[in-house]
């Protein structure tokens, strides 16, 4: 299953692939002349490929058929996610990768207890994007997600004026995640899940006063990398992606 991402869309009966994808072709698969692999352009299309030409540091495919990959949900669903401790948010960048996410938005909110100076984020942040490129590879996803540079609390809170609903999942509870879409399928949603330690009631109040609404994940409190899985199934699921 070689899937891979080209920086820009094709055009011709042949591509060359360069750089860290050529060399994940030869060396990691060891993929020889002949062989079938997957690319997706930026524009979401699917090309079904034979390489036909491996040098040093290059891989060289034929086009055999394209066609619109298939494999995107309808609804393009922003991760607003407070920074938890560790190495968890590698995690959720993977799995929230694999579940279908199209963004993912690192924050910094009242009660994280991670807070890595501007450097470190940098890197963290290169690093995740790495992650969500693997992951989408994996998964064979028609996007790579995006992993934004990390944003404080309030100018998350402000970005979401411009997703058609805005779902923040709050421990002290709120509605169901079907109460709050009530049947409807919106093209954008933007959710907000905390750190370790959840969020200030006027964090809650600031997404909430420009429409924003509160949901639950249940009678359960879940660890700070579980929530955004379980937030993100239950949209997908709700918007009917996750058919096949």
């Amino acid at each position: 299953m070689a899937w891979f991402f080209t920086e820009e869309n094709i055009s011709g009966s042949n591509y060359t692939l360069v750089g860290e994808s050529a060399k994940h072709i030869s060396k990691v698969l060891r993929m020889r002349t002949g062989e079938d692999i997957t690319l997706v352009s930026p524009d979401k299309t699917q090309y079904e490929c034979k390489i036909s030409l491996i040098t040093q540091g290059e891989v060289t495919v034929d086009i055999i058929s394209q066609k619109p990959c298939e494999n995107e949900p309808d609804v393009f669903v922003t991760l607003y996610q407070a920074l938890p401790k560790g190495d968890k948010m590698d995690f959720i960048v993977q799995k929230c990768t694999e579940l279908g996410i199209s963004r993912i938005v690192p924050m910094i909110s009242a009660r994280c207890v991670s807070r890595p100076d501007e450097k470190s984020l940098k890197k963290k942040c290169e690093r995740w994007q790495k992650i969500a490129l693997q992951a989408a590879m994996q998964s064979r996803r028609g996007i790579i997600p995006e992993v934004t540079p990390c944003i404080s609390f309030k100018e998350a809170a402000e970005q979401t004026k411009q997703n058609e609903k805005t779902v923040f999942f709050y421990e002290m509870g709120g509605e169901s995640v079907k109460k709050i879409l009530n049947g409807t399928k919106p093209k954008t949603v933007g959710m907000f899940i905390g750190s370790e330690g959840g969020f200030e009631q006027s964090e809650v109040d600031s997404v909430t006063a420009i429409g924003g609404q509160t949901a639950t994940l249940g009678k359960r409190i879940l660890r700070a990398e579980t929530a955004p899985l379980a937030a993100l199934s239950i949209i997908m699921y709700e918007t009917d992606n996750f058919s096949s």
